[in-house]
């Protein structure tokens, strides 16, 4: 297609672009280290979409072909800048999965559940994220990952299995720290959550 719209393609790409924007800003927000990344990557995934648009599928397809793009979008970014690797590096040691409380603003850093996410090999901790983070089921993350969808379910159901085992682990550590500290104490070593405001 040219670089000139008609139409028909600027319509479409428009409502592309109004009903995708949003969950592809919150699938990068997520995977990088600073909100300006996020961006770029939208923006380049955008470009695509625009200069492929013929190719981009419609109804729910159509977000996870974006999801894709995307997803090969960031690779890239990993590959291509070895500082934005160290950065993520230093993000991953810090905090990952955030819960936002709707009533306080307070945010709530598990980062026993990052531990635990950090021993997952790349490809379980992406359906994992796609699967919990962007409520995309084990098919449609097949799609985006582009790979069998038995694959998806088994790689979900070992990774779901391996989180569950870590955390219990760090659990029962927790309970042999906690024995060893004064009752009146409201904060332990190895305690596994921290509030942010």
């Amino acid at each position: 297609m040219t670089d000139v719209p008609n139409d028909t393609d600027a319509t479409r790409f428009r409502s592309l672009y109004q009903h995708n924007f949003a969950s592809l800003l919150a699938y990068a927000l997520r995977r990088v280290a600073q909100s300006d990344q996020a961006s770029d990557i939208v923006a380049e995934t955008m470009l695509v979409a625009w200069r492929r648009l013929n190719e981009v599928p419609t109804g729910s397809e159509e977000r996870l072909w974006l999801f894709g793009v995307a997803r090969r979008v960031l690779a890239n970014q990993r590959r291509g800048t070895s500082r934005h690797l160290r950065l993520l590096d230093k993000l991953s040691e810090r905090v990952s999965l955030a819960v936002q409380s709707a009533d306080d603003g307070v945010v709530v850093i598990r980062l026993d559940l990052q531990r635990a996410m950090l021993g997952l090999s790349d490809l379980e901790r992406e359906i994992v994220e796609l699967t919990s983070w962007e409520d995309l089921t084990p098919s449609d993350a097949a799609v985006v990952l582009g790979i069998p969808v038995a694959t998806a379910r088994t790689r979900l159901h070992r990774a779901r299995a391996r989180l569950r085992a870590s955390l219990d682990g760090d659990s029962a550590e927790r309970s042999g720290v906690a024995g060893h500290v004064n009752a009146g104490s409201t904060s332990a070593p190895g305690a596994t959550e921290e509030t942010v405001r």
